[in-house]
């Protein structure tokens, strides 16, 4: 159980890290580092875990979760202060970790600095999303994005409707049709996307846009999820037999959305070249993340080794 002041915490964070998606995603299997200054909570560390041949814990990225990793109080201090606080913070947090034998977290592009865990020990890697952090000239937007976006929008809105419905089933059902395409699985659990999507609507928290023909077909969708202050596109589908122009139909919705609502967008999702050129046509800044990674050599040595006498054909 979560001291309160903590959750109260937690609540101005990003969606990914409240306990009820966490709960969601990885029931059980989860907790919240934490650094205190007095009676007040200076920082989070959320993270989830999996635990392997009884003993060995991963701490690593439960299906149908992005973002986690340490949230530090902002600080308007010199920079030098604010540097020595941030180091004092990460350390606190890391050091309330539990033991692990590997560690994966993306963390979230707040996070700049982290150098106090290559000094633990860590790697990292840069990743990079796609964000609009001002929705709210949506003309000026649309200008930004490339003529290609424009014509496809154009072209699919004479055929095709944008609708909002909660019919999470049918955007399932799209994203089977998306991997299979491909030749590929969907590459989380239908049972944890449901109980994900039950605990969204909970909590007034998701989206469901769908670009569909006069039959009622939809062609392509966005799951999206927000914060309170930025709206991500959080899953994306497409029938891969009907009319490509409706991905473009369908972010371009979502971006109106998140203006109307005054949220900043993110893209998410632009690791793969063909996702990233499609998602940088639509004018959002280019914005690096880190993708953090740890592992104890010698209980991971042990782990392998364990895993390779109980799994000799896996």
């Amino acid at each position: 159980m979560l001291d309160h002041r903590v959750t109260a915490y937690l609540a101005d964070t990003c969606v990914f890290f409240q306990p009820w998606w966490l709960e969601a995603v990885a029931p059980g299997q989860w907790d919240v580092a934490v650094a205190w200054r007095g009676e007040e909570v200076a920082g989070v560390w959320p993270y989830a875990y999996k635990i392997r041949l009884g003993r060995y814990r991963l701490l690593e990225p439960p299906e149908l979760s992005f973002y986690l990793g340490p949230w530090i109080r902002s600080s308007i201090a010199r920079t030098t202060r604010r540097l020595s606080e941030e180091k004092d913070l990460m350390t606190e947090l890391h050091d309330a970790l539990p033991e692990f034998a590997s560690f994966h977290q993306w963390f979230h592009p707040r996070v700049t600095n982290w150098m106090p865990l290559q000094w633990k020990g860590f790697s990292q890697t840069t990743r990079y999303t796609y964000l609009i952090p001002d929705t709210l000239d949506i003309e000026a937007l649309w200008g930004e994005t490339e003529t290609n976006i424009r014509t496809d929008v154009r072209k699919a809105r004479k055929e095709l409707e944008v609708v909002e419905h909660d019919n999470a089933g049918q955007f399932l059902e799209l994203q089977k049709r998306t991997y299979a395409r491909h030749g590929m699985a969907m590459p989380f659990a239908e049972a944890t996307f449901l109980r994900l999507d039950s605990a969204c609507v909970k909590h007034s928290c998701r989206t469901i846009l769908s670009a569909e023909d006069s039959l009622g077909r939809p062609h392509a969708a966005a799951y999206l999820v927000s914060d309170s202050t930025t709206m991500y596109a959080f899953l994306r589908a497409r029938d891969p037999d009907l009319k490509r122009g409706a991905a473009a139909l369908v972010l371009w919705a979502a971006i109106e959305l998140a203006s109307s609502q005054q949220k900043a967008f993110e893209f998410m999702g632009s690791w793969e070249e063909h996702i990233e050129r499609f998602v940088r046509a639509f004018g959002g800044r280019q914005t690096p993340f880190f993708e953090v990674t740890k592992m104890n050599s010698q209980v991971v040595q042990n782990y392998r080794s364990l895993w390779k006498l109980t799994h000799p054909h896996g």
